[in-house]
């Protein structure tokens, strides 16, 4: 049993992962509705990540909206859970990013989403370009939202479009790159680097597997940035959230040395 809960003190909706048991289900639902009288609204996970937008299906259990202004560490977020990928669970791991950004940093966040990783940066950092690649309609239109609501909108730009096409326009320019979705960052790890200045780094998100949860992930970064000729040295190793058991969202912090020889035009054919 899990639940999280994403709105703020006035208006929230709490998301609850139960096995198939009717009985503890309602429980459930009154004890959240008992002790935290700000949720409006209650949902139930009925599905992992589907599709291409990676959207989970939930099952509403109490309450109809389901669109909210989430508040976490000074910023504010407007979202609607069931159109676009949000976890307030990752508010920690934001903040800890946002920490490491550097003065006149241009950073590409790929898979941006509503944008939560560019909002927190530009709170914390004065002089920074953000730029974010999504997908999504609707996870764009919120991003724009966000942007305005928080006032940054002269430091974070949102972008509609394939990361794939979209990134190209990004070769050689940055200073970091955020992959926060994991199931993608491996696919579009070496357009990543092309986007990376002669050097920088890439915060590479992916799942790693209990009882050693970053093996594969430091794996898959060795051979493949043998095979791409670059130097690289991991700078931290993050364990972000549980994702099933046994299986966490891990981040690996990389830092990224070009060679001249490196990184074939794969994308730019």
């Amino acid at each position: 049993m899990a639940i999280e809960i994403i709105g703020n003190k006035e208006k929230a909706i709490a998301i609850i992962e139960v096995k198939k048991n009717g009985k503890k289900e309602k429980e459930l639902v009154e004890w959240i509705l008992k002790n935290h009288k700000n949720v409006k609204t209650i949902l139930k996970k009925v599905s992992g990540r589907e599709g291409e937008l990676r959207l989970k299906d939930y099952e509403i259990l109490y309450g109809k909206e389901t669109e909210v202004l989430h508040k976490e560490y000074g910023y504010e977020l407007k979202v609607d859970v069931t159109k676009v990928y949000f976890s307030a669970r990752e508010a920690k791991e934001r903040q800890r990013i946002a920490n490491l950004v550097k003065d006149g940093e241009t950073i590409l966040i790929m898979f941006s989403g509503i944008m939560p990783f560019g909002i927190v940066i530009a709170k914390k950092v004065k002089n920074v370009k953000i730029y974010g690649i999504e997908l999504n309609e609707v996870a764009h239109k919120y991003a724009l939202e966000n942007v305005r609501i928080n006032k940054v909108a002269h430091k974070v730009y949102p972008i509609l479009g394939d990361v794939r096409e979209k990134a190209k326009e990004f070769f050689g320019k940055c200073d970091r790159i955020l992959m926060p979705l994991p199931f993608s960052s491996k696919e579009f790890f070496e357009l990543a680097v092309k986007c990376l200045k002669e050097k920088g780094i890439i915060h590479f998100y992916t799942i790693g597997e209990e009882p050693n949860i970053f093996e594969e992930g430091e794996k898959f970064l060795n051979e493949k940035c043998k095979k791409l000729k670059v130097e690289f040295r991991i700078l931290s190793k993050t364990k972000v959230q549980m994702y099933a058991p046994r299986k966490w969202k891990i981040s690996l912090d990389v830092e990224i040395i070009k060679s001249s020889n490196s990184l074939k035009n794969k994308y730019e054919r």
